[in-house]
Formats: structure tokens, C-alpha cells, sequence
């Protein structure tokens, strides 16, 4: 098994898809693990509009076929008509990881408070973490900070690589148990 974390980062966004607007938050989540991330890393990226059904064959194919170990979602979270993307999420989870959507939410309410608006959740399918994401560079980068910590430690129990983070950006915990015989 390669050491080397697969990223894949898919930002969901009608008017971004088409060209109306720039996509900012496939850039906003390369440079946040640029700086948090130590050990080997790459990503995968996809530019996707508000489908239901592209979004779920995007997700299925990054999970299956790429072979990501983790997969970021841009947008799409709110109660908007379009906004489908845990819908999405939720279709293609093998197992549903409430605790991540409880804490991007909790960490978003401490910048704003139309954060309960977010329907954000976290899932994993087979050998996967699949995390929704805000849209907005800011928030992302909020929210990473604020539940990163917890992403390799789950990676290693779904069976991914051993990640090692930049402490000056996010400290990655695991239990005393799961270090030992790891050699830094």
C-alpha cells in the first residue's frame, strides 16, 4: 500500500461549472493542505454542477475507481431547491459519520449564525471518508481547522495511509494506542 494520501476535492456549483464565476474552493482546499500536510499527498479535482445524479457518479467514481482516501465537497449544502449535495452524500454513504456534520456546524456557529443553516455531513463509503464542505474559501478553511484534527485517525481505521499534519496548523490526534509501534 502507498504511504501517499489521495485527495478528492469536488466543488459543486452550477454558475462555476459554466464559466459564470471562478471556482474558488477547489484552490482555497489545495492551499489549506499545502499547509497542513507533511506527509505525502495528492489530489484529484472536479468542477461539477448541482446534479444530483453527477454528483453521486462523481463521488462513486473518486471512492471506486480513483481510489481516494478522502473526498471534500464544495457547496451545495444549504436549504436552497438546487442545494443537493448531501442528498448526494447520503446516497452513495456506506456509513453515516454524524459527528462530523454535528462539528462543521458547530465550529461554522462560532463565525456566523446562519451556520444551522448547513446540512453538511460526513460519510464513509468502503475505504473512503467523504466530508461536505462550505463553499466560501473562508469557511472552509474554518471548518478544516476545526475538525481536521479527527481525519487521520478515522483514515487509518477505514484502512487509508498515515497522515501526518503541520502542528502549527491542525494537530492531528490519535489515541496513545494507536501510535505505538510508529515511528515518527
Amino acid at each position: 500500500m502507498s504511504n501517499e494520501l489521495l485527495i478528492g476535492l469536488v466543488s459543486i456549483s452550477d454558475r462555476a461549472a459554466s464559466g459564470v464565476y471562478e471556482d474558488k474552493g477547489i484552490p482555497a482546499l489545495q492551499e489549506w493542505f499545502a499547509a497542513a500536510l507533511t506527509s505525502p499527498w495528492r489530489l484529484e479535482s472536479r468542477l461539477i454542477p448541482d446534479e444530483q445524479s453527477v454528483i453521486e457518479n462523481t463521488l462513486i467514481e473518486l471512492c471506486d475507481s480513483v481510489g481516494c482516501h478522502l473526498v471534500l465537497t464544495t457547496g451545495g449544502t444549504g436549504p436552497a431547491p438546487r442545494d443537493v449535495t448531501p442528498e448526494a452524500t447520503l446516497a452513495v454513504a456506506h456509513k453515516v459519520m454524524p459527528g462530523f456534520g454535528e462539528q462543521m456546524r458547530a465550529v461554522s456557529l462560532k463565525y456566523v449564525p446562519t451556520a444551522i443553516l448547513s446540512r453538511q455531513v460526513g460519510v464513509i463509503r468502503g475505504s473512503t471518508l467523504i466530508l461536505n464542505l462550505p463553499g466560501q474559501p473562508k469557511a472552509i478553511k474554518e471548518t478544516l481547522d476545526g475538525v481536521f484534527a479527527a481525519v487521520p485517525y478515522c483514515i487509518d481505521l477505514i484502512g487509508g495511509p498515515f497522515i501526518e499534519t503541520n502542528e502549527a496548523v491542525v494537530k492531528a490526534f490519535r489515541p496513545k494506542s494507536a501510535l505505538a509501534g510508529r515511528h515518527p
